[in-house]
C-alpha cells in the first residue's frame, strides 16, 4: 500500500493531492486505482508517441524509404538447451542483406517484440557495420488481445514509404497493407530467403514507387511473396529474351531481304 499513501516531501511532510480531502480509506483506494491505470497503460501502450526522431534534413541524407524488421524469426532463430540456455542463430545472408538494402535505399529499423536487454547485444553482433539506424523493443509495442502489436503510425514516418517485414500477422494487424509477411525461419542452414528479399526490396526502391502499399497489396495475395517475386522475375526475363530474339530475327530477315534485292539488281 506504499503507492496508495499520500505523497511526502524530502522532510517527510504530507503533500496534498487531489485525494487529500477524501476520507483516508477512500483516498487510499483512489490512489491505488490511479496507479493500476498507470501501469496498465504502461504495459499496453508504446512508451512514447513518436518512436523515431524526425527524418534527417540537409546536409545529412535521409533514405527515401523505411524498412522495419522483426528480429526473431526473420534475422535470427532462437534455440534453447539445458546446457547453454537461450542462444540466437544468425540467418544465412544477413550481412549481404543489410549491405544491399541499407542506405541509400532504406533507413533500416529493428522493431521487435523482444525485450531490449535481450535484443540489444544480438543486434550489435548482427550489424557491426551499423546499417541498422534505429532499434525499437517490446516497450515500443502496443499490447492488444494478448499480443505485442507494432503500431507503425507511431514511427513518425510517411506510411507510403514504410515496409514492415515480419512472420506474425498479429504483429501488424493495425497496418496490414504495409506488411510483407514471410515464413518464420526455422534455423535451416540452406535458407536463401534474405538474398531474394534483398532483390525484391531493391527492385521497389530503384523503381521509386510513390506508395509501397500498392506493391505490397499485390504480394499479399500469395502465401510465399518471395517465391511469387522470383516467378515474376523469371517470367519478365523470359519475355525480355524473347523480345531480343524477335528483334534479332527481324534484323536477320531485313538483312536477307536487302541482300536478295541487291543481287537481283545486278
Amino acid at each position: 500500500m506504499v503507492k496508495s499513501a499520500p505523497p511526502r516531501d524530502e522532510e517527510g511532510n504530507i503533500i496534498e493531492d487531489e485525494y487529500s480531502h477524501m476520507p483516508a480509506l477512500k483516498a487510499y483506494i483512489c490512489r491505488t486505482y490511479k496507479e493500476m491505470l498507470y501501469y496498465d497503460k504502461l504495459i499496453k501502450e508504446p512508451s512514447r508517441e513518436k518512436l523515431l526522431p524526425d527524418p534527417l534534413t540537409e546536409p545529412y541524407y535521409q533514405p527515401p524509404y523505411t524498412l522495419v524488421l522483426e528480429m526473431t524469426g526473420i534475422l535470427v532463430h532462437p534455440d534453447w538447451t539445458y546446457q547453454t540456455g537461450w542462444r540466437f542463430k544468425k540467418r544465412p545472408g544477413v550481412d549481404y542483406f543489410l549491405q544491399q538494402v541499407g542506405p541509400p535505399f532504406f533507413e533500416i529499423v529493428i522493431y521487435t517484440s523482444e525485450q531490449g536487454f535481450t535484443a540489444f547485444p544480438i543486434i550489435d553482433t548482427l550489424d557491426p557495420n551499423g546499417y541498422i539506424m534505429y532499434r525499437l523493443f517490446r516497450d515500443a509495442t502496443r499490447y492488444m488481445d494478448g499480443h505485442h502489436v507494432k503500431d507503425l503510425s507511431c514511427l513518425n514516418r510517411d506510411l507510403a514509404k514504410v515496409i514492415f517485414v515480419d512472420w506474425n500477422a498479429k504483429s501488424f494487424n493495425l497496418q496490414p497493407r504495409n506488411a510483407l509477411k514471410l515464413k518464420r525461419w526455422n534455423g535451416n542452414d540452406d535458407d536463401k530467403t534474405l538474398y531474394d528479399l534483398a532483390n525484391l526490396l531493391r527492385a521497389i526502391a530503384t523503381s521509386e514507387v510513390e506508395d509501397v502499399r500498392t506493391v505490397l497489396d499485390h504480394y499479399s495475395q500469395f502465401d510465399d511473396p518471395i517465391l511469387a517475386f522470383k516467378e515474376n522475375q523469371r517470367r519478365l526475363q523470359e519475355e525480355e529474351e524473347k523480345r531480343l530474339q524477335d528483334e534479332k530475327s527481324k534484323k536477320s530477315s531485313l538483312a536477307s531481304t536487302w541482300s536478295s534485292n541487291l543481287l537481283r539488281r545486278r
